[in-house]
């Protein structure tokens, strides 16, 4: 099925095993090097592949950037656009360190020298704890065993080193075709706090074995960012170390997508499932959450309308409370409409709260209808909640995911550090 949502033409894709490893060419390993106390946890992990590939990268707006962020932007400036792979860690961010540059490159140089390439053409991540200064010895003690351990089905290894509070692994892979060639993309996400729209909002790496030019995979990365991982809330912040990563080996051997057109379409199709698909996984394993919140708002006159309305209202702390307590509190869902950065008129607005259950109508033309409170109380209680806005201002949607707030969030990050 072909539709278009948040400005991208959407296909379905065949979903396939093997993570950031689909794509012909990628290795990767993952293992505990003593970061995280719990041996029975990965915290350090890397994916290579057998080639250079072009790349691209999205990073935080925030002005406090992690030293990794600094560092992958270098080499990848250095080379061009291009990367062999990458290193990275959890529990620790290496952000607002005075020796935080230094040891991001030490990182990339250690991964570098195992492989036996230039360190430029490693780049590097990091996520965990802000403020606390890295330990480099535990990671160059296992840099070797990390290289030899690499494999092409290491992925689930790699994702399982930078998780942190996450519960679940994120990850997926589709096979697609460019002009007849068959070719895959994978991903692997974490994230579960610290997510807020304004930019990428976690750790994300993506890998396709499609020739796609530097350009072309900028253009496909920064549009899709703006209408996945810039559409999702957890809790309002914006995290240091935020970076999409798309990396393409090229080894599907298609001719290489350099301009706009049909074949550009369809590989920005699958980026977009495979992003949209992570972003689910990141809303609905969000700190302490329960139930996953898309919204999706239909009618609008223009893209940025839709999407500000959505995202407006997944970010709702009031939104997020009722949705946990299970209680149609559509009031909160209007005001949260009402007070969005938009132009329309809210005396046309409808909406709809549905589940698996069944669908409430809740609101008509800016104004409440009856509904039966039972039914509205059952269709709550699914893990995955839709609420529907229709404008009827237009004949543009977008959507936006966001998770409820419950009181584990407040646990868990009440002694994060300690």
């Amino acid at each position: 099925m072909v539709n278009t949502i948040n400005g991208i033409t959407t296909k379905e894709f065949n979903t396939l095993e093997g993570g950031v490893c689909a794509a012909k060419g990628f290795r990767a390993n993952g293992l505990n090097c003593g970061l995280n106390s719990d041996k029975n946890k990965n915290d350090l992990g890397l994916v290579v592949c057998d080639v250079l590939c072009n790349a691209a990268a999205v990073y935080t707006t925030n002005k406090v950037k992690g030293a990794p962020l600094l560092v992958t932007r270098n080499h990848l400036a250095a080379m061009g656009g291009r990367t062999r792979g990458f290193i990275a860690n959890s529990k620790n961010a290496n952000t607002c360190n005075a020796d935080g540059v230094e040891k991001a490159e030490k990182m990339c140089s250690l991964a570098a020298e195992a492989l036996g390439v230039d360190p430029n053409e490693i780049v590097v991540a990091s996520t965990g704890v802000i403020g606390q200064i890295l330990p480099i010895a535990p990671i160059a003690e296992h840099v070797k065993e990390l290289v030899a351990g690499l494999s092409h089905d290491g992925n689930q290894k790699a994702a399982n080193a930078i998780m942190t509070t996450d519960t679940v692994r994120k990850e997926i892979a589709v096979e697609f075709e460019i002009g007849g060639v068959a070719c895959k993309m994978g991903g692997m996400a974490k994230g579960s706090g610290m997510i807020h729209p304004n930019m990428a909002t976690t750790l994300n790496f993506i890998t396709t074995d499609a020739a796609v030019s530097p350009e072309m995979l900028q253009k496909a990365l920064s549009d899709v960012v703006k209408v996945t991982y810039n559409c999702l809330s957890v809790d309002g912040d914006t995290s240091t170390n935020d970076c999409v990563l798309l990396m393409a080996s090229g080894l599907s051997e298609n001719s290489e997508i350099t301009a706009e057109g049909e074949e550009y379409e369809t590989f920005r199709s699958a980026l977009y499932f495979v992003m949209m698909n992570m972003t689910r996984m990141l809303a609905k394993d969000g700190e302490g959450a329960t139930k996953l919140i898309e919204c999706t708002c239909a009618g609008a006159p223009d893209l940025d309308t839709a999407i500000t309305v959505a995202k407006s209202v997944i970010r709702s702390p009031l939104v997020k409370c009722a949705v946990f307590g299970e209680d149609a509190n559509w009031g909160r869902i209007l005001c949260a409409i009402g007070y969005a950065e938009a132009d329309f008129d809210i005396d046309k607005v409808d909406v709809d709260m549905s589940s698996d259950t069944g669908s409430v109508a809740v609101c008509r033309k800016g104004a409440g209808v009856a509904f039966s409170e039972e039914e509205a109380a059952e269709m709550l209680t699914s893990d995955e909640i839709f609420i529907s806005i229709d404008l009827h201002q237009g004949d543009i949607s977008a959507k936006a995911w966001g998770c409820d707030l419950t009181y584990d969030y407040v646990k868990i990050n009440g002694d994060y550090r300690t």
